[in-house]
C-alpha cells in the first residue's frame, strides 16, 4: 500500500502544481496544449522509444498481451449488448464513442506515470498502446467515416485506416524501439544521453497538462447522456478491470503481471476520445464526462488493486 500511495502521492503533487498554476493565471489553456502536444508529439515517443529500446522482449510480449486484448473485447461486447437492452436501438456513430469511453484506456497521458510509479516499469504500457493505436483506434475511425455524412472523410481509402499506426509518434517511437532492441542495433551515446533526458520531460508535461484541464474545465454536468455515462464509466473503472484479473488468474500469470494488467485495465478513459468525438460531432459531453468521471473513480480502484495485489 505504501508504494501505492508513494506513487499517487508523487503524481497528485505535479497534477496540484498544473492546478494552482492554472488557478493563478500562471500558465492558460494555450499552455495546456503546448504542454500536452509538446509530451505527445516529441517527448513520449522519445521516451516509449528509450525504454522499449532496453526493455526484455519477453516481457513485453507475454500472456498479458492477450489478457490485456481479450478484456477490451469483452468490455466491447458487453457495451453493445447492455446498450441496446438498456438504451435502446441507436444509430452506429455514439455506439462507436460509448464503445471507445468503455474500453480505450489512457495509456499514455497516465498510464505512463502510474506505471512508473505504481508498477515501477513504464514498459508495461507498451504492448497496451499498440493494441490500441494498431488495431482498435484505426477500426473505431473507419466506422464512423462509414456511417457519416462528411464528405470529406466518406471518400477515405483502406489504405488510410492501415497507415494510422504509422502516423501516431507513439506507436513510431514503440516500434523504433523494437527494432533496435530485436536487432541489437547499437546507440551511440551523444545520442542516447540527450534522448534520455527529452522523455524524461514526458510524464511531468502530462501530468501539469492534466493539472491544468481539471482547473479550466467544466465539471461534468447532467444531461440526457446520464444513463449511457454511468454506464460506460461502470464499464471503464470496475468490469475492465475485474474481466483482467479473472482472465490473468485463469491464464496462470505470475503476481507481478496480474497486478499490471488489472492496473492497466483500471486506467481511466482516453483523453483521445474527446479529441475523435469533438472531430466527429458526436458523442461530445458523454467522452468529455467519462472522461472525468472515470479518472477520478480509477484513483482508489488503482490503489485498492496494486495494495491487494502486491
Amino acid at each position: 500500500m505504501q508504494a501505492a500511495l508513494s506513487g499517487y502521492l508523487a503524481i497528485a503533487v505535479i497534477v496540484a502544481a498544473g492546478w494552482l498554476a492554472a488557478h493563478l493565471r500562471v500558465l492558460d489553456d494555450n499552455a495546456r496544449r503546448v504542454l500536452s502536444r509538446t509530451a505527445f508529439m516529441v517527448a513520449a515517443p522519445v521516451l516509449l522509444f528509450t525504454l522499449v529500446a532496453r526493455a526484455d522482449l519477453k516481457h513485453l510480449f507475454s500472456a498479458t498481451v492477450i489478457v490485456s486484448a481479450l478484456a477490451i473485447v469483452s468490455v466491447l461486447g458487453l457495451y453493445l449488448v447492455v446498450g441496446r437492452l438498456w438504451l435502446g436501438s441507436r444509430p452506429v456513430q455514439p455506439q462507436v464513442i460509448g464503445a471507445l469511453c468503455s474500453g480505450y484506456t489512457n495509456a499514455g497521458n497516465l498510464g505512463l506515470p502510474i506505471a512508473a510509479y505504481v508498477l515501477g516499469d513504464m514498459t508495461w504500457m507498451a504492448p497496451i498502446l499498440l493494441i490500441q493505436v494498431v488495431i482498435l483506434q484505426p477500426t473505431a475511425l473507419a466506422l464512423l467515416d462509414a456511417t457519416g455524412s462528411d464528405p470529406a472523410t466518406s471518400g477515405r481509402r483502406w489504405w488510410y485506416y492501415l497507415s494510422l499506426p504509422i502516423r501516431n509518434p507513439l506507436t513510431v517511437g514503440t516500434v523504433a524501439g523494437l527494432v533496435v532492441n530485436a536487432l541489437h542495433v547499437p546507440v551511440p551515446e551523444p545520442v542516447w544521453s540527450p534522448a534520455v533526458m527529452l522523455g524524461a520531460v514526458a510524464v511531468p508535461a502530462m501530468l501539469l497538462a492534466f493539472g491544468i484541464s481539471l482547473r479550466l474545465d467544466p465539471l461534468p454536468g447532467r444531461g440526457a447522456h446520464a444513463p449511457e455515462l454511468l454506464l460506460v464509466s461502470v464499464l471503464k473503472v470496475l468490469v475492465q478491470p475485474a474481466v483482467a484479473y479473472g482472465l490473468a488468474r485463469w491464464f496462470g500469470l505470475a503476481v507481478d503481471q496480474v497486478l499490471a494488467v488489472t492496473v492497466i485495465a483500471a486506467l481511466p478513459t482516453a483523453q483521445n476520445i474527446f479529441v475523435i468525438a469533438s472531430r466527429y460531432r458526436v458523442g461530445y459531453r458523454l467522452s468529455r464526462d467519462a472522461i472525468f468521471i472515470s479518472t477520478l473513480a480509477s484513483i482508489p480502484v488503482i490503489i485498492a488493486a496494486s495494495t491487494w495485489l502486491r
